[in-house]
C-alpha cells in the first residue's frame, strides 16, 4: 500500500437553476416607462380604490366585532391589513401601508393572534388610524400626526409581541 493517500475530492453540484428558469428578464427603458405611464393613467382610481381597501377593513372588523375576535375572525382582518401593507403605497397612502405592516406584525402569528384577542383596542386603534389617515388624506409619516400615530402603534405592537419572533406566521 502506497504511503501516499489519495485525496477524496467532492465536485460540487451543478446550479441548474438559472438553466431551469431562464436568465433573468431585462426591462428597456421604454418597457418601464410605458408601464410607469400606465399606472399614471390609473392614479385617478386610487383614492377610491383605496376607500374600498378601507371599507373592507372595517367590515372585517364588524364581523370580528360580531362573532368575536377568534381565529377566522382575525384572520379575515389580517387578509385585509395585508392587502393594504401592500396596496397602500401603490395607491399614494404609504403611511395606511406602514400602520397595515404594524397591524400584520401583531396578527400574523398564534401567539400574536391571541394576544390580539386579549387587546382588542389595539386592533381598532389601527383600523381607526387607516380609515383616518385615508378620510384625512394623510399620506406620509412626515406628517406630524401620521409620524406619532405610526410611532405609537409601532411600539404597542412591539410590546405585545417581543417574545414571539420565532413563531410561525401566516
Amino acid at each position: 500500500m502506497s504511503s501516499s493517500r489519495a485525496k477524496a475530492q467532492i465536485a460540487a453540484p451543478r446550479n441548474s437553476l438559472r438553466e431551469k428558469v431562464g436568465p433573468p428578464p431585462t426591462f428597456d427603458a421604454q418597457a418601464l416607462a410605458r408601464a410607469e405611464a400606465a399606472l399614471q393613467a390609473l392614479s385617478g382610481e386610487f383614492e377610491g380604490w383605496m376607500a374600498q381597501e378601507v371599507e373592507r377593513i372595517g367590515a372585517a372588523r364588524q364581523a370580528a366585532r360580531q362573532n368575536g375576535y377568534g381565529e377566522a375572525e382575525l384572520a379575515a382582518i389580517f387578509a385585509c391589513a395585508h392587502d393594504i401593507k401592500g396596496l397602500g403605497s401603490t395607491y399614494d397612502y404609504p403611511l395606511a401601508t406602514l400602520i397595515a405592516a404594524s397591524l400584520c406584525k401583531l396578527i400574523e402569528t398564534p401567539g400574536g393572534r391571541a394576544r390580539a384577542a386579549g387587546h382588542i383596542a389595539i386592533v381598532d386603534a389601527h383600523i381607526d388610524a387607516i380609515r383616518a389617515a385615508v378620510a384625512a388624506g394623510v399620506k406620509t409619516r412626515e406628517h406630524p400626526v401620521g409620524r406619532e400615530l405610526l410611532e405609537t402603534l409601532q411600539t404597542r405592537v412591539a410590546a405585545l409581541t417581543a417574545d414571539l419572533a420565532d413563531e410561525t406566521r401566516f
